[in-house]
């Protein structure tokens, strides 16, 4: 906690135990979620990246700069969809 307030950060810090009486009191409000934890959810729908499947470190990293790209093609609203999923 002292190292993130010696670099100028806020930080959000709250206990899973605080954060579900949270939820119980006031059941309309949604839980925050880290940036980290969506990314790592958004990544791990591809299959091919969860197993690593791939022998070579530039293969794999290839595969992971095309799930990049199409995750952020994904949330641009398009009036076609022109890729599944």
């Amino acid at each position: 906690m002292q190292i993130i307030l010696a670099h100028g950060y806020i930080p959000h810090v709250v206990s899973r135990k605080s954060e579900a009486q949270h939820k119980k009191r006031e059941p309309m409000h949604k839980a925050r979620r880290w940036v980290v934890e969506a990314c790592h959810g958004w990544f791990n729908r591809f299959r091919k990246l969860l197993v690593r499947y791939e022998k070579l470190e530039h293969t794999f990293i290839a595969l992971n700069h095309l799930a990049a790209a199409i995750i952020a093609l994904r949330k641009i609203s398009l009036l076609v969809n022109i890729i599944y999923g």
